[in-house]
């Protein structure tokens, strides 16, 4: 099987499973959202929640992944079986005793942690309580999804992605079940989404012990953290920290700045972040995933022009399955959240505001998309340094965005800043890379880029006027709306399909497998 045949199937199998994520979580949306709706318990939970989501990038997801990967996975190609099962017991045993140190220096500083983040909370009596109340329960979560994301790394090496991928639906199955049965029994009522956090947590963890099992990886206590292999992740991971999980690190920064504004601001911010986070599950962070174990492989081989060549394909990949995601999410945000979001406690000014944020975060989404691309592969050339120094400025430029644009333009303007800092971030990424990098060649994406804007226009126009004939912010029956919006997405995905095979474009025929694989083959 070649770089790319493994890079699309990989990619196809993490979407099948992230999918199924992603819909959990669209299900778990919509329950809170009707259960709670958009205000002062959900701004709380939202921003509590905050806190151990952004732990979660930075040793899970963001720079634990990015450091354990592309050496566990020169370990195992280069000095075999029984040296990689030594190295990873290592790590469990070291990320355990610091992920316990870490749980318990978040509970006792959620006071000070709280009240940084959420400053403007204390305008309103009681709401920086609550918040500090729900950072306390859900931190623990942290641990469990810090030693999931080892286990994550194990198994991708190893060819594995389905079940770590799948795992998420666990916590949202988790949430939805403790919010509809527990609610009422706690006091208050949104104790139960963080109840649902903790044990989804843990259940995450736990489905992947016959995994493990399987591939004779459960982990067994190895104290020599001094060993090279470990000291090199160390030394990727520090920096990695903050370089990784800039965007966690601003949408934090975002939303203390909404802590600030009119009451519901964390919440509409929250729901457009959570859609905007759909196709960046599906495709973005699946591709992302896919891609690393082959650029780590090819890095480690020093075969740099088949690096290069993965790093472009990966970008071409992207390029074609995310510029049609935007459209659509711009097109169709105030559809969606009229559809499944419109009831019970979530109004159609809720569904309004949220649709605004998620059209102002919507054009952000490619530039994340090459970014988690662009930014691993720094990792795999060892170089943790650039990315920390974009990272910064990144970080400056959204908040200097977010400032001027809060006031004119609210919560939409703090989205909006977040979106041209991500542009900023790929960049900059973009730039540097190629002077790192002179092997990688972008000029083949601009004819393929001129190719997509027609189909891109023709998915466009054709999905507005679908959409067009009904007023989503009034109230309607809900079989003929979402027939409307089916419809829509359809036709979308069809002109947009057929256009990219009419014209030829590179890759299409590689994500219409992707597509395929996950539609019906969705396992690993």
């Amino acid at each position: 099987m070649t770089d790319r045949q493994q890079i699309a199937r990989s990619t196809g199998i993490l979407g099948a499973a992230t999918g199924l994520s992603r819909i959990g979580g669209l299900v778990r949306d919509v329950v809170v959202a009707g259960l709670f709706g958009a205000g002062f318990a959900t701004d709380a939970f939202f921003m509590a929640f905050t806190i151990p989501n952004l732990l979660r990038r930075f040793f899970a997801e963001g720079s634990l992944t990015a450091a354990f990967v592309p050496t566990y996975s020169e370990v195992y190609h280069l000095q075999g079986e029984d040296e990689a099962r030594r190295v990873a017991n290592i790590c469990w045993t070291l990320l355990t005793l610091v992920m316990a140190v870490v749980v318990a220096a978040g509970i006792f500083a959620s006071p000070w942690l709280v009240g940084a983040i959420g400053h403007g909370f204390a305008a309103t009596p009681g709401k920086l309580a609550l918040t500090d109340m729900l950072n306390r329960l859900m931190f623990p979560y942290i641990f469990f999804v810090s030693l999931l994301a080892l286990a994550t790394g194990i198994l991708n090496v190893r060819g594995h992605f389905f079940l770590p991928a799948v795992s998420p639906l666990v916590l949202n199955l988790s949430m939805i079940t403790s919010g509809l049965l527990f609610s009422g029994w706690c006091d208050p009522p949104i104790l139960s989404l963080a109840f649902g956090v903790i044990l989804g947590g843990l259940l995450q963890l736990l489905m992947q012990i016959p995994v493990l099992r399987h591939h004779r990886q459960l982990p067994k206590p190895n104290f020599h953290f001094f060993d090279p292999a470990v000291r090199k992740i160390t030394r990727l991971m520090i920096p990695g920290l903050f370089g990784v999980a800039i965007y966690q690190v601003n949408v934090i920064v975002t939303r203390l700045l909404a802590s600030f504004l009119p009451e519901g601001s964390v919440s509409y911010l929250y729901y457009g972040q959570r859609l905007f986070e759909f196709p960046q599950g599906i495709f973005i962070v699946s591709l992302a995933q896919a891609v690393l174990p082959t650029l780590s492989r090819q890095a480690a081989e020093n075969d740099r022009p088949a690096l290069a060549e993965s790093v472009r394909f990966a970008l071409m990949l992207m390029l074609i399955g995310i510029l049609p995601a935007t459209v659509g999410l711009i097109l169709c945000a105030e559809p969606v959240y009229s559809l499944f979001f419109m009831r019970g406690q979530f109004g159609s000014n809720a569904v309004h505001q949220s649709a605004l944020a998620l059209a102002a975060y919507a054009p952000g989404l490619l530039c994340v998309g090459f970014s988690r691309v662009l930014a691993p592969t720094f990792y795999a050339l060892k170089d943790t340094r650039t990315p920390v120094l974009i990272s910064f400025w990144t970080l400056l430029v959204n908040v200097g965005l977010g400032l001027l644009l809060m006031g004119p333009m609210r919560h939409v303007g703090l989205a909006l800043a977040l979106s041209v800092a991500s542009l900023f971030n790929a960049l900059l990424l973009g730039v540097v890379l190629l002077r790192r990098l002179p092997e990688l060649n972008l000029r083949p994406m601009l004819p393929a880029l001129m190719k997509l804007i027609v189909p891109v226009l023709v998915m466009g126009l054709a999905v507005w006027s679908i959409l067009g004939s009904i007023n989503w912010l009034q109230p309607g029956n809900l079989v003929p709306r979402g027939g409307v919006l089916t419809l829509a997405v359809t036709v979308g995905l069809f002109l947009y399909g057929g256009g990219c095979l009419l014209f030829k474009v590179e890759g299409a025929d590689r994500v219409g497998e992707i597509i395929r694989r996950k539609l019906f083959r969705g396992k690993g």
